[in-house]
């Protein structure tokens, strides 16, 4: 990796680790935009987070709803809100991962 076999060039990588972290930084902003949906109930639930997992909004449809049964429209909402961050984690580990694993391919960083 290193030609000639010297010492690494501290410069370049503060300067490659500086990079990772603005790319990590800029990742981490676009989630944080970045819709993402679950459902539950084959669509009765919908919940909408942020790809950094933040609850957006949550949409019921009125079939959904009984007023004789609201343990059934709960665990819809639960269903949904979980499905939605699993979906969030899946795009964290799309934008995320292969920073992560650069930032530790660093020698002499402690990631």
């Amino acid at each position: 990796m290193i030609p000639g076999g010297g010492q690494p060039n501290m410069q370049q990588l503060l300067q490659q680790a500086q990079k990772m972290q603005q790319d990590l930084a800029a990742a981490q902003e676009e989630l944080a935009r970045t819709p993402v949906e679950g459902s539950a109930g084959g669509g009765l639930v919908k919940a909408t987070v942020t790809g950094a997992g933040e609850l957006q909004g949550l949409v019921i449809d009125p079939k959904a709803v009984d007023p004789e049964d609201t343990e059934t429209l709960a665990d819809l909402v639960v269903a949904a809100v979980r499905d939605a961050n699993n979906a969030a984690q899946e795009l964290q580990q799309q934008k995320l991962g292969p920073l992560a694993q650069g930032i530790g391919g660093i020698p002499g960083l402690p990631f």
